[in-house]
């Protein structure tokens, strides 16, 4: 008997971290809150906004990936072929063009929520913003940074998928805030971490503390395009 096949992971997106900065919860935590009904009204909203942006950041990979395999050269290079792929090259446009209006769509309840967990901050906490305290959280899950063979870009990529800029990484190193291996090569990745002010700083900055733990990671099915995970 063949085992059934796993369901796909929820797509990252470029707000995760942002958003788990502002609320002091994972994003499973917050969906599985939304489930329970223990979310206030701009909280509701956001998670409701967020699952959107997964949904449209699913749809825009499986077109990506759709047209990957249609190039590969799996197939016949034929009009049928070539029809299929002006088609996928349109869906994959539509596909994207929904996923940046969802990501405006996060943002505008986002930024609310962010200004009210800066506002019920206590007294002495670090101002950091969010950008930066999105970083930090994605680089305690471990980062690398690495150098791309063709471009020649530096970026860090850290364990969840997101991505750190150069220059931000310059900005939090000369804060302090992070250090990187340099005995390692840039080409094979370099390790970075949080320094102890870094930890110190992301402790102590503006957001409200994590309330609930142990949640159960979420997962779910591919879906056909524009299809809501709900």
């Amino acid at each position: 008997m063949r085992p059934a096949p796993q369901p796909a992971p929820k797509a990252l997106t470029g707000l995760d971290h942002r958003v788990e900065a502002a609320v002091g919860h994972s994003i499973d935590t917050l969906w599985d809150q939304r489930d329970a009904g223990l979310l206030d009204e701009p909280r509701a909203r956001l998670v409701d906004a967020h699952r959107a942006l997964v949904s449209a950041e699913t749809s825009v990979t499986f077109y990506r990936v759709l047209l990957h395999r249609l190039a590969s050269g799996e197939f016949p290079v034929d009009e049928a072929l070539v029809d299929r792929i002006g088609r996928t090259v349109d869906q994959l446009q539509e596909a994207a063009a929904a996923r940046d209006e969802q990501h405006r769509s996060v943002l505008a309840v986002l930024e609310p929520v962010e200004e009210a967990a800066r506002a019920q901050a206590p007294a002495g906490a670090v101002d950091l913003p969010a950008r930066d305290i999105a970083a930090l959280l994605a680089i305690t899950q471990g980062a690398k940074l690495h150098e791309h063979l063709l471009t020649q870009r530096l970026s860090v990529v850290t364990a969840s998928g997101t991505r750190v800029g150069y220059e931000q990484l310059q900005q939090l190193e000369r804060s302090g805030l992070v250090v990187r291996d340099t005995g390692h090569p840039v080409h094979a990745g370099q390790p970075v971490t949080l320094t102890d002010a870094g930890r110190s700083a992301l402790a102590g900055t503006r957001r409200p503390p994590a309330a609930v733990t142990g949640a159960v990671p979420r997962t779910g099915t591919w879906p056909s395009a524009a299809r809501s995970r709900n």
